[in-house]
C-alpha cells in the first residue's frame, strides 16, 4: 500500500492548455488621488528624480499596483517599477535626561519611470 503514489497523466495529446491572463491589478473601486497623500521632496529625492526616481507619501494601506494606479491616472505616465518602504513609528531620546518622543511612522512608494517621462511636482 503506497500513499504517495505517482499520479498518471489523463491529458491526451491533442488537448492544449488555455492560457488565461490574469492582472495583478484590483478593479478600482475606490479614489486612486486618495492613494498618494503627497509627493515627498527632499534633497534625497531630488536627486534621484534625475535618475527618473520619484518618491511619494502613500497611504498606510496602499499596495504597489494601486500606487502604479494612480500614478498612471493622475501623472499620465506608466511606471517601470515600484518599491514601497515602511517606515514604522518609533520612541527616540531627546536629550541627555532620559525624555523621549514619539515619531510618527510612514510609508513611502519609490516610482521609477521610463527614460522619457518625467512628472513635474514643483
Amino acid at each position: 500500500m503506497a500513499l504517495f503514489g505517482k499520479k498518471k497523466d489523463t491529458k491526451k495529446e491533442g488537448e492544449k492548455k488555455e492560457v488565461v491572463d490574469v492582472s495583478k491589478a484590483q478593479p478600482t473601486d475606490h479614489n486612486l488621488s486618495s492613494v498618494i497623500v503627497k509627493p515627498r521632496i527632499t534633497e534625497k529625492s531630488v536627486g534621484q528624480s534625475e535618475n527618473n526616481v520619484y518618491t511619494f507619501e502613500v497611504k498606510r494601506s496602499a499596495t504597489k499596483y494601486q500606487v502604479r494606479d494612480a500614478v498612471k491616472a493622475l501623472y499620465n505616465v506608466t511606471p517601470v517599477k515600484v518599491n514601497i518602504v515602511n517606515k514604522l513609528p518609533a520612541e527616540r531620546m531627546v536629550s541627555s535626561r532620559g525624555k523621549t518622543k514619539h515619531v510618527k511612522g510612514m510609508k513611502k512608494a519609490y516610482v521609477y519611470l521610463k527614460k522619457g517621462d518625467t512628472i513635474n511636482l514643483v
